[in-house]
């Protein structure tokens, strides 16, 4: 079974980790991912460097990890935009030979200083190659809620992810957001747009004010004023701030499940203690969801 049809039986649960550091030995990473086995998510994605310029050899061991040790439906990303054809099929036969079809396919960061080699410059162009030349993948795509901070509008925007979804992308994942409002007004650009592929709400609980300020300049998300205000409140409490972002977190995926989300891809930042509160709080909305009729798109919220 592809993992796109799991959406039609549940609201899907899922985790982002990233692989050991350079040089680090794998089974390093494995304490964490036996403590994320245990909430029992549907898949695991494993991330592929920063800037999308590492060879691919930690992700794709981690993922073997996942698939073959643990039996979890393991998603590795490609990041496309310094990878030529020969270098893609390489990642994607590795993959196929470890058991794993389902990968992410992204465009990646560009990086200071490198050219793209032209091959794949748009996730578009991967999705498309992927489902043409390996059409037993399960291809997912990324997608923003708050629109890509490269796009020049949201019309632009909805109209590179409808080329993904045309192209191939099975479903999507989101990048991560702190006001559900966006991503509800982000459905209904969606629904307009007949674009009907399954949609994961990426939810990052906030366990570091340095760490979040990084993130969210770098990604160009927006830090709504309530979440702003809980960041510099708690500054200074490392444990008070823990706490406060695990509860944020699962206010938010209590709302967008309760609203009938296609699913819930949970940033883990490889700390399996607070994916574990948080899927303990909401692991009985999940269940009861089990058999779900997510049914049409209501476009006022």
């Amino acid at each position: 079974m592809k993992l796109v049809d799991l959406f039609e039986k549940k609201t899907v649960f899922s985790l982002e980790v990233f692989p050991p550091r350079k040089n680090t030995s794998k089974e390093s990473i494995l304490p964490t991912l036996s403590s994320l086995n245990d909430i029992s998510p549907d898949f695991i994605s494993v991330t592929l460097g920063a800037g999308g310029t590492a060879q691919g050899n930690e992700t794709i061991e981690v993922a073997n990890l996942i698939q073959n040790q643990l039996h979890v439906p393991a998603v590795a990303h490609i990041p496309s935009l310094y990878r030529n054809q020969d270098q893609v099929d390489e990642l994607l036969d590795q993959l196929a030979a470890d058991n794993i079809q389902n990968v992410l396919a992204l465009r990646g960061d560009p990086v200071d200083g490198l050219s793209p080699n032209g091959t794949f410059y748009h996730a578009s162009d991967l999705v498309a190659y992927i489902d043409r030349e390996y059409p037993n993948f399960d291809v997912a795509a990324a997608c923003y809620p708050e629109v890509h901070q490269e796009s020049p509008s949201v019309v632009a925007d909805i109209e590179g992810l409808r080329r993904k979804v045309d192209a191939g992308a099975d479903h999507l994942i989101s990048q991560l957001f702190f006001d559900n409002q966006h991503f509800y007004e982000f459905q209904e650009r969606l629904a307009l747009a007949g674009i009907t592929v399954p949609v994961e709400a990426g939810i990052m609980p906030c366990t570091n004010k340095k760490q979040i300020e990084r993130i969210t300049k770098f990604s160009g998300v927006p830090v709504p004023k309530k979440y702003q205000k809980m960041l510099d409140r708690y500054a200074d409490n490392s444990l008070a701030l823990k706490d406060a972002g695990i509860a944020y977190a699962i206010e938010q995926i209590v709302d967008l499940v309760s609203q009938g989300v296609d699913g819930i891809h949970l940033y883990t930042m490889n700390k399996p203690e607070i994916a574990e509160k948080i899927w303990d709080a909401t692991k009985t909305i999940f269940e009861a969801n089990q058999t779900k009729d997510r049914g049409a798109i209501e476009l006022v919220h």
